[in-house]
């Protein structure tokens, strides 16, 4: 079938909603069509050349932010908080790696989340589920849960006011990151990893030092560095809105974003999801659960990269760390057999979420760095190689996971937890998740 923009209205489409008025939503996706594209073409190929340089093992991969965007953080604080430490856990990986890192965030369009039913219950009263602030709204209504399709101009404007303030702080000097006075460690006090950690920092902050000394120059490489956006293609309508030819190019881009990904619930290789993927430029993320099957991965690599495009494909797994140790070797014997590079990448987060007695969803700290470090076991003892981390975090303070050096306790959650979907590592456990990988990475630091 000839691939178009719209060609998936053709496949059964999971994880969508009907909207009542289909004029306004004719409305909408015709005036998203007309706006300027949040990001470009020649940055979506920068990035896949990247990635490519990844999957080789010339760098590594840091994915993170949040694991639902709201429209009401659409505000300086939370961005700068979210950006500042995604460049200090690069900062700390670089120094691990030896590598250059490639920084993506799960952010401006990070905003549709799927469901596992298609409605909630409280009480005697059901609704349809909230599904992301690009759909409907979390407020338990009837008119609140009604799926909107201005909402999706609405994720689209959001989207570029975070990509501006983004583009603006790193093009104001905000990446310079060597100041002493950005760095806070202290949560690590009274821990047994405290003193490595401050080692780390240390030599992170006299390694910056020194390259400002010799060349002479105030910090100016230094000071410039990419970030990449990604989130996940969830919202068809949206994605397509933004899909488009570019000049001098070859195909579609879907330029809403640098990097979508698509999750196992979409993963259908006669869905709708794997029909827009097949047809757009960019590289592709991949969720891999504890159900991929090599039958389903092969298909699903026939299909998106038939080409065997370097830096098309990245495989993202997810599988928990009681699971990653049986789940993950076959997956990469499938992709060895086929005679693939790709580049694989550990999500340690979606598959160690666990509810507490009180109802609250949290995740255990102690068992995402056991994920991680197992994920780099397994590819090193089959011969592969873990090119990247995807990790759901925020910058600010919040209390939504347990564990880490300053043993956040499920008694904790209640301070300062601000998730409305899953949640997140605040800024101490993102930056100690950073340390942990660098002391795996180099023992001896």
């Amino acid at each position: 079938m000839t691939w178009t923009p719209t060609s998936w209205r053709t496949k059964p489409a999971a994880q969508q909603v009907g909207y009542s008025d289909n004029e306004a939503l004719a409305r909408v996706l015709a005036e998203m069509a007309s706006l300027p594209p949040l990001v470009t073409s020649w940055e979506v190929e920068n990035l896949k050349s990247h990635l490519a340089k990844a999957a080789r093992g010339e760098t590594f991969v840091l994915q993170g932010g949040d694991c639902a965007e709201s429209f009401d953080d659409c505000r300086s604080e939370p961005i700068a908080a979210k950006l500042k430490i995604l460049l200090q856990m690069s900062l700390v990986l670089v120094h691990g790696t030896r590598k250059p890192v490639v920084r993506i965030g799960r952010i401006a369009g990070q905003y549709a989340k799927p469901r596992s039913a298609d409605v909630e219950t409280r009480g005697d009263v059901t609704l349809p589920a909230y599904r992301g602030d690009i759909i409907n709204r979390d407020g338990f209504t009837p008119e609140d849960r009604e799926p909107d399709p201005t909402l999706m101009l609405r994720a689209y404007e959001r989207a570029a006011l975070t990509l501006n303030f983004i583009r603006a702080l790193l093009d104001g000097g905000f990446a310079d990151l060597h100041h002493p006075e950005y760095w806070d460690v202290s949560f690590a006090h009274g821990s047994p990893n405290a003193a490595q950690y401050e080692r780390i920092v240390e030599s992170i902050r006299e390694s910056l030092d020194f390259v400002s000394a010799i060349t002479g120059v105030e910090n100016e490489v230094l000071r410039r560095v990419d970030i990449y956006t990604s989130h996940e293609a969830l919202a068809l309508p949206y994605e397509q809105a933004q899909t488009r030819r570019v000049p001098r190019r070859p195909g579609y881009y879907n330029l809403s974003t640098h990097f979508p990904w698509i999750g196992m619930r979409t993963a259908q290789l006669d869905g709708a999801h794997v029909e827009f993927f097949r047809g757009i430029r960019n590289p592709l993320g991949i969720k891999l659960g504890p159900g991929m099957t090599d039958e389903w991965l092969t298909g699903l690599l026939d299909v998106l990269d038939p080409e065997r495009e370097p830096g098309r494909i990245t495989l993202i797994h997810r599988m928990g760390a009681s699971k990653i140790a049986e789940k993950l070797p076959p997956l990469v014997e499938t992709v060895r057999r086929a005679g693939r590079t790709v580049l694989w990448v550990c999500d340690p987060m979606h598959g160690n979420t666990e509810t507490t007695p009180q109802g609250i969803k949290t995740r255990r700290f102690d068992n995402i760095v056991s994920e991680l470090e197992q994920s780099f076991e397994v590819h090193e003892k089959l011969g592969s190689r873990l090119g990247g981390v995807h990790i759901e975090l925020t910058g600010e303070n919040v209390t939504e996971c347990v564990g880490g050096a300053r043993g956040l306790t499920e008694a904790d959650l209640a301070h300062a937890y601000k998730s409305r979907v899953d949640p997140r590592l605040n800024y101490e456990q993102a930056l100690e998740t950073a340390l942990r990988i660098a002391r795996h990475l180099r023992p001896g630091t």
